[in-house]
């Protein structure tokens, strides 16, 4: 029942990931975004999310979990690269 759960949480959040990923690689930006603008094109794209936090949080998590395709660049405010440093 534990594992039913995490599984189910993981593929939620994987799903969230993707979703963020395939935006950002047709909307293909040119510099690192903050979450507040990854949520601006996630909605352009007819994508909702809850928040930027909830952005910033799935990035966050990918990058944190080894993803070596997200990049976290800790600033103010913070910004995001997906990929080969091309999003």
């Amino acid at each position: 029942m534990v594992w039913e759960a995490m599984y189910t949480h993981m593929r939620i959040r994987r799903g969230e990931f993707e979703r963020i990923r395939s935006v950002l690689s047709e909307a293909d930006p040119d510099e690192p975004l903050t979450a507040r603008e990854i949520l601006e094109l996630l909605e352009d794209y007819g994508e909702e999310f809850d928040s930027a936090h909830r952005v910033a949080t799935v990035l966050g998590r990918e990058a944190d979990g080894g993803a070596a395709d997200v990049e976290v660049i800790r600033d103010q405010p913070y910004r995001y690269r997906l990929g080969d440093g091309r999003n």
